[in-house]
This record gives structure tokens, sequence and C-alpha cells, in this order.
């Protein structure tokens, strides 16, 4: 079965800021979380949202709400009940597009371009909002199907990703859950998680190997120095997730070198992870300028 794409133009908005924020988030449940969702938006007012795991299909995902909110444009490729990926922005696209991995229709993939005559910051961007297998919980393809299947999603990016070398676009960026943490200061501890899916050296090096495809920069990583701790989930079986701090940076923000060298500043949003009914991934934002 085919997912459709849905996506709403009405006449376009304007700004005399020439800065844009793009938030990345894996939401966990778009519909669950609505009041969170506005809430968020309400404190931080992104001009881009770009969720994970919305888990719902196209026919159900909440536009009125977005709309009413003041994101009139949408991009969606959902699934019921998993996975999931919407682009949510107060600004046009010229273009959607979505891919598909692994001969799956999991709906993991959604890419944006936006409009010539959009926001001054955002014009031309093409932007890809990814939702990487977490991979299940034991890290060999042999025992475990969901493991195989993220190494070969991974490799499957690779390629992918090197396509995208010589783009003629003003900007290139990926954002999104890719399920991996590839520093030893993106895990709270490298020794107790070096054998646990999402920061084992075989995903670590399938990660590198999709970076260096496409020649991207670590947005965050440009901002917070790598010697730093950096996370961007908790688990919900920590009672107490923020005095214990084990977390993962499994959310990533990645831009071709022009791209990258217009973000101002990245900001992991962490008190968002303690709000009420949480997902267990804070947003992280950045600012481009022009």
């Amino acid at each position: 079965m085919a997912f459709v794409i849905s996506v709403r133009i009405p006449s376009m908005t304007s700004s005399k800021n020439n800065t844009a924020s793009v938030v990345t988030w894996n939401i966990n449940s778009v519909r669950f979380r609505l009041d969170l969702v506005e809430r968020f938006i309400k404190v931080y007012k992104p001009d881009v949202l770009c969720l994970q795991e919305t888990k719902c299909v196209d026919d159900s995902f909440p536009l009125g709400f977005f709309d009413k909110l003041g994101y009139p444009h949408i991009a969606l490729k959902g699934q019921k009940a998993y996975h999931g990926v919407a682009t949510i922005s107060r600004f046009p696209f010229a273009d959607v597009s979505r891919m598909e991995f692994c001969g799956k229709q999991d709906a993991r993939h959604i890419a944006t371009r936006f409009s010539d005559d959009a926001h001054p910051a955002l014009a031309g961007i093409e932007l890809h909002n990814f939702y990487v297998p977490a991979g299940g919980d034991i890290p060999d393809r042999e025992k475990n199907e969901k493991f195989g299947h993220k190494l070969d999603f991974l490799t499957e990016m690779t390629g992918w990703s090197k396509g995208l070398n010589g783009s003629q676009a003003p900007g290139t960026m990926l954002v999104g859950d890719l399920n991996i943490a590839p520093l030893e200061t993106d895990v709270w501890s490298h020794k107790q998680l070096v054998k646990v899916v999402s920061h084992t050296p075989i995903e670590v090096d399938h990660l590198n190997e999709v970076q260096q495809a496409g020649q991207w920069i670590d947005v965050i990583r440009n901002h917070i120095h790598p010697d730093d701790k950096c996370f961007t989930w908790w688990s919900y079986r920590s009672p107490d997730w923020e005095k214990a701090d084990k977390g993962r940076r499994l959310d990533h923000i990645w831009a071709d070198s022009s791209l990258a060298a217009r973000t101002s500043s990245v900001e992991i949003l962490r008190e968002v992870r303690g709000w009420e009914k949480p997902s267990d991934h804070a947003p992280v934002i950045t600012v481009i300028g022009r």
C-alpha cells in the first residue's frame, strides 16, 4: 500500500526577520501529545517543526490544529500506530518527495524544498526529515531481524547521501531521530553502553559512512563542543530521569557546509522533556540566517 503525502499551500506568510528556526522532535504520537505540542509552539514559536514517530495515518493527522496555530504548510508520511514523519511550516514548500528504504513501506522519510519566495533564510533550502529504525534490543543481525534492518537502512541511506553531492539547492539539511549516539560524549556511559543498541561500533561506523558520503556537517556538534556531554533522549524507565541524567544523543541536525555556516545557534530544549505527558525525546532547535 502506498502512503499519501498531504501538502497544503495557502497564501504565503511574510516575515521581516532574516533568521528562521528549525526544530526536530520525536514526538512519540502526535495526537496523544497535542497539548504538549501547543505549549511548545506558543513558547518557542519555531518556523519549521519536523516531527518523527507521529504514529498516525495521513487522513488522521491534525491538520486543522496546526493551521490554527499558524502552520498551514504540512508535508506528511504517516503509518498507523508506527513510525511516521511530518514537516510543518509557516512558509510554503515548492516540492515534496519521499523515499522508501529496504523495500519496505515504512513511513521514515520526507523531503521538502522551500519556495524561492518563502522566508529569506529558508528560500530554496532542501530539508530531509528522517526516522531511522531503532534496531531492537540485540545488536546481532543473525539473532535480531530489526537490527539487520537498521544496518541495511543505513547502508541504503549512505548511497542516497552520496547521490546528493553536487545538489543545486542553495542549502541542504537533514534532521531527525537517527537512533544512534555516535560519540562517547553522546551517551551517559560509553563503557556501559558500547554493546547496547544505539551506541555499538557497527552502528556508529554505518552512521559515519552516511555522514561522510554526503559531506554532512554535524550542526549540533558544530555549536556544542564534542568533548561536552550532550543528550536528547532519556528513557521513560528512569523514574528520576533529570537527576540520573542517563541520556543519549539520538536526534541530529546535519547540513551541507554552506548551510551549516549559516546556522547561528543550536539548543537542546531539555526542559520540554520535563513537561506534562512528555515525549522521551527533547526537541532540538537551530537558527538559520540568510
